[in-house]
């Protein structure tokens, strides 16, 4: 009877823990996008005077604090510097999670950080526990505004020339940012027209190299760069950082492989291009799908093929820990490998002489056939609500789940009910994410009080 209360107990406490945490992610990401919104609907933050409305700035500060880059209105063109301000903070703060900003005023306060807010700094960060995770936010801390910081004046040099002094250094800052969180938002829209994104510099490596540098580097995990910090070199990564690189890099030159062979004669794409042109915005297609949002040609132009295999780099995403979103990559690892392990006929799932446990592959799959039902079900809404192409609406759909960005072009002309599906595609794949990251890193297992006979189903 003891022993009983006493599971009771704990299954209550770690479920109310679990549910705190999880109401006070989403939470706080609800209310920064709402303060978002209604600072966006100020007249001073738009270029004609007026407020730009509920709908846009919803979108608009959605699209920001999840990093995801889609936007109803071009960025440079149609706010001011005072609501680029405003996008630029909300992008700094989603990506990092609100938890790990306030994280810094603790530090810098040296107040003790308590349990409960270890425990949502770990699950913002998708972190597995809660073990050193002060020391992880205040490194990631560090590599964030060191990365942004050296990206926005490489940047600089560049856009100066074009912006002029404080317009140059304005948008270095502008795109180092929103490179280093995945978020995709772009200022130059109005020297090059409006939705280009990053199609004027497609042939300048400068720009597109440094973009995709810190595109990778927010992408990896700040667990990673703790072990990076931490051991500076391959034979000491623990084995889950190599796994990160390994896979990172895996997909970045598939991918590059792929689209330089299949677009390599399309005229809307990379057909125009020289050889050495197409090979680096092949290289940043491969990139900027990690959740980047960025783009150096024209999305819609790509072929049908290549539209459906960037809906996969989508949903795969970057890694944990990071601020890319999607699946990640160990996610989708696991999920192979446990599809190996059953067509091999083996019970446990294992790489290179170590097992993954079963309730990582469970997690693994609970998370994926959500996604996978959100971006079927949010592609097919669409399509029918718009009357758009299927494989046109699943590319937003999986730009918005993933929390991407890049566009086929159709995004501004959807209707206000198709914007409302996006919206909350958006936050669903960033604040979803993350709160099954808490349930995974607070749920408790015991014993079944009762077990059931087993039932025998046919598979296959």
């Amino acid at each position: 009877m003891t022993k009983h209360i006493g599971f009771w107990i704990r299954d209550r406490l770690i479920r109310r823990k679990s549910m705190n945490a999880t109401r006070m992610v989403a939470g706080s990401f609800a209310i920064i996008i709402l303060i978002g919104t209604l600072l966006l609907m100020l007249p001073a933050a738009s270029q004609n005077g007026q407020s730009a409305g509920f709908l846009t700035s919803l979108f608009t500060a959605t699209s920001a604090t999840c990093v995801t880059g889609l936007i109803p209105v071009d960025t440079g063109m149609s706010w001011t510097f005072f609501g680029q301000v405003v996008i630029i903070l909300l992008i700094q703060v989603g990506g990092l999670g609100f938890m790990t900003i306030l994280s810094l005023f603790s530090l810098l306060l040296r107040r003790r950080i308590g349990l409960s807010e270890r425990l949502i700094m770990a699950s913002t960060l998708n972190l597995n526990d809660m073990d050193g995770v002060v020391r992880v936010v205040r490194h990631a801390l560090m590599v964030t505004f060191t990365l942004e910081g050296i990206g926005a004046v490489v940047l600089s040099t560049r856009f100066i020339s074009q912006f002029g002094i404080l317009g140059g250094i304005w948008r270095g800052i502008f795109h180092a940012i929103s490179a280093f969180c995945n978020a995709g938002f772009d200022l130059v829209g109005g020297k090059f027209g409006a939705f280009t994104s990053l199609e004027g510099y497609n042939n300048d490596p400068l720009v597109l190299c440094t973009i995709m540098v810190l595109i990778v580097s927010g992408g990896l995990g700040f667990f990673v760069w703790e072990d990076i910090l931490r051991t500076r070199r391959w034979k000491g990564f623990s084995f889950y950082t190599k796994l990160v690189l390994s896979i990172t890099a895996a997909l970045l030159v598939g991918g590059t492989v792929f689209f330089l062979c299949v677009e390599y004669n399309n005229p809307a794409t990379l057909g125009p291009m020289s050889v050495p042109q197409k090979i680096l915005d092949a290289l940043f297609q491969s990139v900027t799908l990690r959740t980047a949002g960025f783009a150096s040609f024209n999305e819609g132009g790509l072929l049908d093929s290549s539209m459906a295999v960037s809906c996969v780099l989508m949903l795969i995403g970057g890694s944990s820990g990071s601020t890319a979103g999607g699946l990640k990559t160990v996610t989708v690892a696991v999920l192979l490998l446990s599809l190996r392990s059953n067509m091999a006929g083996r019970e446990q799932v294992t790489i290179r002489g170590r097992a993954i446990s079963y309730r990582k592959v469970i997690d693994a799959m609970t998370l994926a056939l959500i996604i996978i039902f959100l971006f079927l079900t949010g592609s097919i809404v669409i399509s029918l609500a718009d009357g758009v192409p299927y494989l046109h609406a699943a590319f937003e759909t999986a730009s918005a789940l993933g929390t991407v960005g890049v566009t086929v072009g159709i995004t501004p002309t959807l209707s206000a009910f198709s914007q409302v599906v996006l919206i909350c595609l958006m936050y669903l794949g960033r604040i979803g994410v993350i709160s099954f990251s808490v349930a995974f890193l607070t749920r408790s297992r015991y014993p079944a009080k009762i077990k059931y006979p087993n039932l025998d189903v046919m598979i296959g």
